[in-house]
């Protein structure tokens, strides 16, 4: 039982906010929470004190490998912490990509020492200016996985994805609007012209209204891409609050619309709701299912316009692809231009030997790794410029793969 005088319930309180820095969703009610449950189990065992922690901070499976790190390296694992203690030192690394474990530790040796951290890439800095001048983080930082990526490089890949803009090519409209030079003659325009100014007649023209097309992003949110999924939500807001007619969908098990909570100008409080509102956060995937779910409920409403529809997914299915190509055709057929953003793609050997990738291949204009910054600014890039002939995209991609097989 924690004494009221005692250091226990400071050092739950520092802990809670250890796992905060560490990316975990703690706010006051859990550490509130979290006091009440080690009162009532008591301090007597170890494995005890764990799991209670666990269960009132643990939501979520990916949460509970930060949990672990940061509860034996908080309450004094000595093994732990001489590991974690020598990341946040500044070292040199032969090239190499570390591994997710390696990765968690090291957000984790940011939450708990932030200052050694800020003095570690000080002197890194400098000694690197005074070497050669020529060292660049945003160019590292553009080609840096998001999966590699510490908290302090993952808040500047945020602010980063903020600023970018998609200026999406203008697109003829099915309806009109006045211009002079037009190709067209608007006689009712004439006519009500020529009755205000009692007679006088002066040919009216128009020519068809020019505007982005709807943009449609389907967005897989199941455990594999986890790890992205989040990031590319920060895209989405940046898109949602920088042009119209963007409409945002997230499936895991089911597909779940999201667009009015991304309208929100503060993207901790869109996300916020995102995350009240989507109940299969890193579950399974059920490719097929989510897309005949659109196609049935959402295709005619918000793709009757020419949209352009980007897929993000690694192609996973836990359908083994059952009943995906009817729905990608027809996904396909509905659409100005389908691009599908596969993280994956990062790998020099991808290929798609999964079911679901394979009834996915033939129906998608575009085939697109999406993994760090600079494959985002390619992608604005590719949806800013002329549409090209359908399929030239994964067709491409295909051909590319054979000649260097």
């Amino acid at each position: 039982m924690p004494e009221p005088g005692g250091s226990l319930l400071a050092n739950i309180m520092h802990f809670a906010r250890t796992l905060r820095a560490a990316g975990l969703p703690v706010g006051p009610g859990k550490v509130i929470n979290a006091i009440a449950a080690v009162s009532t189990v008591g301090i007597t065992d170890r494995r005890d004190f764990y799991w209670t922690l666990h269960a009132v901070f643990v939501n979520r499976p990916e949460q509970r490998p930060i949990f672990d790190q940061a509860f034996h390296v908080f309450w004094r694992n000595p093994d732990l912490l001489k590991k974690m203690m020598g990341l946040v030192l500044p070292e040199m690394r032969i090239g190499g990509a570390e591994d997710q474990g390696e990765a968690m530790i090291r957000r984790l040796a940011e939450a708990l020492h932030p200052d050694i951290e800020k003095h570690g890439e000080a002197e890194e800095t400098e000694t690197e200016i005074d070497a050669a001048m020529s060292f660049s983080d945003r160019e590292q930082l553009r080609g840096m996985d998001f999966e590699k990526m510490s908290l302090e490089e993952l808040a500047r890949a945020k602010a980063a994805i903020a600023r970018l803009r998609l200026p999406v090519q203008d697109v003829p409209t099915r309806r009109f609007a006045p211009d002079r030079r037009g190709a067209r003659a608007d006689l009712r325009a004439t006519m009500r012209a020529a009755l205000r100014s009692g007679g006088l007649v002066e040919l009216k023209r128009r020519n068809p209204r020019r505007r982005p097309p709807p943009l449609v992003v389907l967005c897989d949110i199941s455990g594999s891409m986890s790890r992205y999924s989040r990031i590319f939500l920060h895209f989405m807001h940046s898109v949602t609050n920088d042009r119209d007619r963007v409409y945002t969908f997230v499936f895991g098990t089911r597909l779940t619309n999201i667009t009015r909570y991304l309208r929100h100008r503060d993207v901790d409080l869109a996300l916020e709701r995102v995350a009240g509102a989507v109940a299969d956060w890193s579950g399974g995937t059920r490719i097929g299912h989510a897309l005949a779910e659109f196609n049935r409920l959402w295709s005619r409403r918000l793709l009757s316009q020419g949209a352009i529809v980007m897929l993000i997914t690694d192609g996973l299915d836990r359908d083994a692809g059952t009943g995906l190509a009817p729905e990608m055709d027809r996904l396909h057929r509905s659409c100005r231009r389908l691009i599908w953003l596969n993280p994956l793609l990062r790998y020099e050997g991808f290929e798609p030997r999964s079911l679901g990738m394979k009834a996915m291949m033939p129906h998608v204009d575009e085939f697109r790794p999406v993994h760090n910054l600079e494959s985002l600014e390619t992608l604005i890039g590719v949806l800013s410029a002329p549409i090209a002939r359908r399929g030239t995209g994964a067709t491409l991609w295909q051909q590319n793969g054979a000649r260097a097989a």
